[in-house]
């Protein structure tokens, strides 16, 4: 990213260990009573962890890894969200918000690869500034959306445990998210 090296790497941890939590909840997803797997929970934990991983990576290597890469690594997930939002009413506002997020990624990469022979001493920013400004405004929101579900449970006390573990890492993705669109 554009940011300095030390909140590149730290970004990358805090991102590399939400997306890896979610990986394994992903391998140890629950079933539904019957036996049969929830698809929208394996589906959400699919989604984050790539989301997770993905930024992770993105934070340290930047625009040395070719934007038809990133294009298609998150490009295809977003569309496959929007169709899937489209044509299924069960979890369509948490495709939408999955599609976002890959869109997001994938503006990202393409607005790097656009700069990355040019000198960024010069031009402090990547990228079109209002879509980064609208990206800000969503994913800052839906930071503050997840920090107050992560901190609200019906005993008014504080999730924490395993309970409150996907809120977690969708709060950590969210400002991972924020801080990337933030160095652009």
């Amino acid at each position: 990213m554009h940011g300095p090296t030390l909140v590149n790497w730290l970004l990358a941890l805090l991102t590399a260990g939400a997306g890896a939590s979610c990986l394994v909840r992903l391998g140890h997803s629950p079933c539904a009573p019957g036996g049969a797997h929830r698809p929208l929970a394996r589906e959400s934990d699919a989604a984050e962890a790539l989301m997770g991983l993905g930024m992770a990576v993105m934070a340290v290597t930047g625009a040395i890894v070719p934007a038809p890469v990133w294009a298609a690594l998150f490009g295809l997930p977003a569309a496959a969200f929007l169709f899937a939002a489209a044509h299924a009413p069960a979890g369509r506002a948490h495709r939408l918000h999955h599609a976002v997020g890959a869109l997001a990624m994938t503006y990202m990469a393409l607005a790097m690869a656009a700069t990355s022979g040019h000198d960024h001493h010069h031009d402090a920013t990547l990228g079109l500034p209002a879509l980064t400004g609208t990206l800000l405004l969503y994913f800052g929101g839906y930071t503050l959306w997840a920090g107050s579900r992560l901190l609200r449970t019906p005993a008014g006390t504080l999730a924490i445990g395993t309970a409150g573990l996907p809120q977690a890492c969708r709060l950590t993705m969210g400002i991972g998210m924020f801080a990337m669109l933030l160095t652009m």
